[in-house]
């Protein structure tokens, strides 16, 4: 279900005008890589053209318009979304969910796990359940965090006093909270996630705080007792998908930096 925002009642073509000057490109631009005139396109954007449901669709497809947002532009326009936003535990998504548990399965012992669009943890991987049960061994915080990566990464009782690297970690997931939030403008969306991190107390100074020679990889630090695990982390997608939650889904991948983290992981 796509739930109504204030950029749905706006003019199409001031959702198209705002995706352009995101994107960078002039009416000439964005004209060229649509194929359509860019009087047309002026039209549209001013609002003296209503553009039929396949204009709508193919400059959303020039201006790499996310799949949610293109729900918006097409609702803006008059028209019925085409994206269809069918829940995982929804039975039509069995075979979605076979692969994700083969991904994850496939990456065990090292943890994995699947998050949505807010961050929700869907699935994960017994190694991801290890690393969170030895370092968050609080039960209220994990209902407190709602299942919420991020949450239990800022709760000050979650990840974040074991986290060697706090600052590091904290100033790369918010500015990736502040890039999704340029793209996704739901009031459920980054946008709430941020104002949710920010009441568990003061976010990072992103703008401020630049390390002199940035890292091509930001590891992740953790300590507790004595023992100490360090992982890099991949984020992946699917493929081109056509579903909305698929298109959103997020697969991310720990993986060992050292041996001491690799034997931890294949203890069991």
């Amino acid at each position: 279900m796509i739930e109504a925002t204030r950029e749905e009642t706006a003019p199409v073509g001031r959702l198209v005008r705002h995706w352009r000057q995101t994107r960078g490109l002039s009416q000439l631009a964005l004209a060229e890589r649509a194929e359509v005139s860019t009087r047309h396109l002026s039209y549209v954007e001013t609002g003296k053209s209503a553009p039929s449901r396949e204009m709508v669709l193919v400059l959303a497809s020039a201006l790499d318009v996310p799949l949610r947002e293109r729900n918006r532009l097409l609702l803006a326009a008059g028209f019925a979304p085409v994206y269809r936003e069918r829940e995982l535990a929804n039975p039509e998504q069995g075979e979605l969910r076979r692969a994700l548990e083969l991904i994850l399965s496939r990456h065990q012992p090292y943890p994995a796990m699947v998050v949505d669009r807010r961050w929700q943890v869907l699935m994960s991987n017994p190694g991801a359940a290890r690393v969170i049960s030895t370092f968050v061994d609080d039960p209220a915080v994990l209902a407190e965090t709602g299942g919420n990566a991020m949450m239990l990464l800022f709760h000050p009782r979650g990840f974040r006093p074991s986290l060697v690297n706090w600052d590091e970690v904290a100033r790369a997931s918010i500015e990736r909270l502040r890039r999704e939030a340029f793209e996704d403008h739901a009031a459920d969306g980054p946008q709430a996630l941020l104002a949710a991190l920010a009441a568990m107390g003061p976010l990072p100074a992103v703008r401020d705080q630049v390390p002199a020679e940035p890292r091509v990889l930001i590891p992740v630090h953790l300590r507790k007792g004595e023992l100490e695990l360090r992982f890099f982390t991949t984020i992946a997608s699917l493929g081109t998908p056509i579903d909305l939650v698929a298109h959103e889904l997020r697969i991310e991948h720990y993986y060992p930096v050292d041996d001491a983290t690799q034997r931890w992981c294949c203890e069991l």
